[in-house]
């Protein structure tokens, strides 16, 4: 995420903290290579402008200039400034309604169908009982993939595709979520590969008709720039109530993030983070000025932790920790745990100072399958007890898992720097616990 913006500012930000008192000259410079790395990352010229303008004045005042760290003190700026950028705190979805009418809108390819079946998993697991509606009448099969994705979320889906009219269906919608007693309606709408009038008359009968408590643009945050200019144009027809970023896991450069807010004065709400229908979470611009700065995201990774970890595991693999007793098949629970999470690379990047260690690097969760293969290829004593794998033993288990010597070396290579880590994180460890609410026995 943002991998590229964030080097060139932490490139920007080491030279500062180089120095012991900074001048307006070594302001200007890092200024200019943070405007640099913005423009590259397609923000929005006019919020770059302001934003390099905003840190500056601070930044050249007496807060920095006396600071004891003046570098830390700039990127702490910067990181205030991009938060406020960003919209300074989540902002949660209108739901006062009963039941409260969800419009997902925006161009073809954005995604508004699977974010559908992702909004409407995560409003049931906050206690919510939404019904998906199928307004799309335009896409080949655009009825047929939400019913199907309603299968497997096992999730109840309003779908008609006798009824050309999308305004009909999203009405006849509602209604069935009132006679069944459903409280959130989510309305899957048509897009198009660009915008026309057309589709935005379509969009406005749906919007007259119901009067959405929100109508939420689902943008691809690939598209950088693009998707600011499409947010102004829906906003401008049909007053968006905020936007959704889906792909953002993916190689996107941050202009859309950055900007959107900005421009069009509406925030981002959700943030789509993979392909699993649990990669959906709430847009916190704090945390994500932190990742973008290289800091991690501490928080997030606890509270996805605790979705995962029971009080119970979480106090037996502190036990282990503590006693550096780690073996093998702990090694191999905890890595399954952490990837139900979401990909090993995202999940790691919220690590702070992580970011640094995994460049270059490619995190690739089929290698999970390849831990699992080579871990479960050893007999009960050898996973207990990895000290006792020689040379004839590593051969053994690399021929029964269809891998090789050299993973075998690399599993236990890592494994074995795992728990130097783990040994090395007591105080981090105690952090972690303490935010999630779980007791560290000391």
């Amino acid at each position: 995420m943002f991998e590229g913006l964030t080097e060139k500012l932490q490139g920007a930000f080491r030279k500062l903290t180089g120095y012991g008192k900074l001048s307006e000259k070594n302001i200007a410079d890092a200024m200019r290579e943070v405007r640099l790395a913005l423009l590259e990352a397609d923000v929005n010229f006019k919020v770059v402008k302001e934003f390099i303008a905003r840190v500056k004045a601070r930044a050249v005042g007496q807060e920095v200039l006396r600071s004891i760290t003046p570098g830390q003190q700039v990127i702490k700026i910067v990181h205030d400034e991009l938060v406020a950028l960003m919209g300074r705190t989540a902002e949660a979805l209108d739901l006062s309604a009963s039941p409260s009418v969800v419009m997902l809108v925006g161009l073809q390819g954005a995604g508004k169908t699977t974010l559908a079946g992702k909004l409407a998993n995560m409003l049931r697991r906050k206690g919510r009982h939404p019904l998906m509606a199928a307004c799309d009448t335009k896409r080949p099969a655009a009825i047929e993939q939400l019913v199907v994705l309603g299968r497997q979320l096992d999730m109840p889906v309003f779908a008609d595709t006798g009824e050309p009219d999308a305004v009909k269906i999203a009405a006849a919608s509602v209604a069935r979520a009132q006679a069944e007693h459903l409280d959130v309606v989510v309305l899957d709408t048509a897009g198009r590969l660009h915008v026309d009038d057309d589709l935005m008359r379509e969009l406005e009968g749906i919007k007259a008709k119901l009067a959405p408590r929100e109508i939420l643009l689902v943008a691809d945050a690939m598209t950088g720039q693009d998707a600011v200019n499409i947010a102004e144009e829906f906003d401008r027809r049909l007053g968006i109530t905020g936007a959704v970023l889906t792909k953002l896991d993916g190689d996107t450069r941050g202009g859309a993030a950055l900007s959107i807010r900005a421009v069009t004065g509406k925030p981002i709400k959700l943030v789509g983070i993979g392909e699993k229908p649990a990669d959906l979470d709430v847009f916190h611009p704090d945390r994500l000025a932190s990742r973008i700065l290289g800091m991690g995201d501490v928080v997030s990774l606890v509270e996805k932790a605790q979705e995962q970890f029971t009080d119970e595991q979480a106090r037996k693999l502190e036990e282990k920790i503590r006693r550096h007793s780690l073996n093998l098949e702990d090694y191999l629970a905890q890595l399954q745990q952490i990837k139900k999470m979401g990909s090993l690379e995202s999940v790691m990047a919220m690590i702070p100072g992580m970011g640094q260690h995994l460049k270059g690097m490619r995190l690739d969760d089929a290698q999970l399958g390849r831990v699992e293969a080579i871990i479960q290829s050893m007999t009960e004593q050898e996973r207990r007890h990895p000290e006792v794998l020689n040379g004839s033993r590593r051969t053994r288990i690399a021929r029964g898992s269809g891998t090789t010597v050299q993973d075998v070396n690399k599993l236990l290579k890592g494994f074995e720097q795992a728990k130097k880590m783990m040994k090395n994180m007591g105080k981090m460890q105690k952090g972690l616990m303490r935010m999630g609410g779980i007791k560290w026995h000391s």
